[in-house]
C-alpha cells in the first residue's frame, strides 16, 4: 500500500471520533432550518454553499430575529474569521501543491480538518507532500457526506425529536473537543478566556453583535501578548 494511500485511511480513522458529534450538530441546523421556514432545497443549497455549521446556525437565528443584512454577513464572518488563521498555518504544508487540490482544500477546511491535520503533522513531520494531502482528505471523507446526510435527515424528520433528547449539545461539545487540545500557551489562554467572558458579558447586545467585540478583543489581546513575548526573547 502507498504512504498517500496510507495517510488517507489514517486521517479516515482520526475522524471517525467526530462523527459522534457531527450527526446531532447537523441534524440541529436541519430542524432549525426547517422549523425557520425554510424548504429541503433551500437548506440543502445553504449548507453545501456555506459548509460551516457554527455560521451557519449564526445566520439563520439573525435571520428568524431579522437582523440588517449587513449585521447578519458581519457576524457570519466573525466566526468564521478563525478558517483565515487555519489557512496561515497550514499555507507551509499544502502551499506548493496544485491550485485545483488547493481551491478543494479550502471549501473543505473544517475545524476538523485543521486539527487532525496539525497534530498528525506535527507527529510526522517528514510525510511528503502527497501523505499531507492524503491525510487531510482522508479526514473529511467520512465528515462531509455524514453532514449533508445528516442535515436532510434534521430537516425531513427533526420534528419527531422529542424535546427532551435536545441536539444542541452538540455545537459547544464540538468546538471543546477540537479547540482545548490546542491552548498551548498563554497568549492561546488569554485569547480564549478573554472572548469567553466578554461573549457572556456582552449577551445583552442586540442580534449577537457582542461575539464580535469579543472576537476582536480576544485575538487583539492574544496577538499583542504573543508579540511582547517575541520581543522579549531577542532582547
Amino acid at each position: 500500500m502507498s504512504l498517500p494511500r496510507q495517510a488517507f485511511l489514517r486521517g479516515c480513522r482520526d475522524a471517525l471520533p467526530f462523527l459522534v458529534v457531527i450527526v446531532p450538530f447537523a441534524m440541529l441546523f436541519g430542524l432549525a432550518a426547517s422549523e425557520a421556514g425554510l424548504h429541503l432545497y433551500e437548506i440543502m443549497a445553504f449548507t453545501v454553499t456555506v459548509f460551516a455549521g457554527a455560521s451557519q446556525l449564526v445566520a439563520l437565528q439573525l435571520l428568524q430575529d431579522q437582523a440588517p443584512l449587513l449585521v447578519i454577513l458581519a457576524t457570519s464572518l466573525a466566526v468564521n474569521l478563525r478558517m483565515l488563521m487555519y489557512s496561515v498555518t497550514l499555507a507551509p504544508h499544502f502551499g506548493a501543491a496544485p491550485v485545483g487540490v488547493r481551491a478543494a482544500m479550502a471549501y473543505f477546511l473544517i475545524d476538523q480538518s485543521f486539527a487532525l491535520s496539525v497534530a498528525e503533522f506535527d507527529k510526522r513531520p517528514m510525510q511528503t507532500l502527497p501523505e499531507k494531502i492524503g491525510y487531510f482528505f482522508g479526514v473529511v471523507t467520512p465528515i462531509a457526506p455524514l453532514w449533508m446526510i445528516s442535515t436532510i435527515a434534521g430537516a425531513v424528520a427533526g420534528r419527531a425529536i422529542p424535546p427532551e433528547y435536545a441536539l444542541d449539545f452538540a455545537v459547544p461539545i464540538t468546538f471543546l473537543a477540537m479547540t482545548a487540545p490546542m491552548i498551548r500557551s498563554l497568549p492561546h489562554a488569554v485569547a480564549a478566556g478573554l472572548s469567553v467572558a466578554l461573549t457572556l458579558g456582552l449577551a445583552f447586545l442586540p442580534y449577537g453583535t457582542g461575539l464580535l467585540v469579543a472576537a476582536a478583543v480576544g485575538m487583539a489581546a492574544g496577538a499583542m501578548l504573543e508579540y511582547r513575548r517575541e520581543k522579549a526573547g531577542r532582547v
